[in-house]
């Protein structure tokens, strides 16, 4: 089942993550830059999504990355539900479910969702004169 299927719940943008206390659920996505998972954290991977507002550090526990394995090895874009912890000035989501929704990626691309078609390259604008 995509998960494009169902675009809720709500997104909470990473420069508000600040905003919220410790132990709130929330709902962040963004692409993934940086998958972690170092030899002494016993399994533990840490992912840092960011947005077009800033970056957000989620931690994935074992029992749910083997239950989210394919988005957590596979997802370019990825929308993460879960608890924040707040210790002093660091926040961090720990993950609860993750969705895989590279595929809108892909829809910005296509030109049948209603994007302008691309400027064609100037060999081929054509010529008045």
């Amino acid at each position: 089942m995509s998960s494009i299927a169902n675009p809720a719940p709500f997104c909470l943008p990473a420069s508000h993550l600040g905003t919220r206390f410790n132990g709130a659920r929330v709902t962040v996505a963004g692409l993934v830059i940086l998958r972690q998972r170092p030899g002494t954290a016993k399994g533990v991977i840490f992912l840092t999504l960011e947005d077009e507002t800033g970056i957000v550090n989620v931690i994935v526990w074992r029992a749910l990355y083997e239950r989210f394995r394919r988005a957590v090895i596979a997802g370019r874009l990825l929308r993460v539900t879960g608890r924040l912890q707040c210790e002093s000035a660091v926040t961090h989501l720990i993950a609860e479910r993750i969705e895989d929704i590279s595929d809108m990626l892909d829809r910005l691309l296509d030109p049948a969702q209603g994007d302008p078609p691309a400027t064609p390259p100037l060999s081929q604008t054509p010529q008045t004169g």
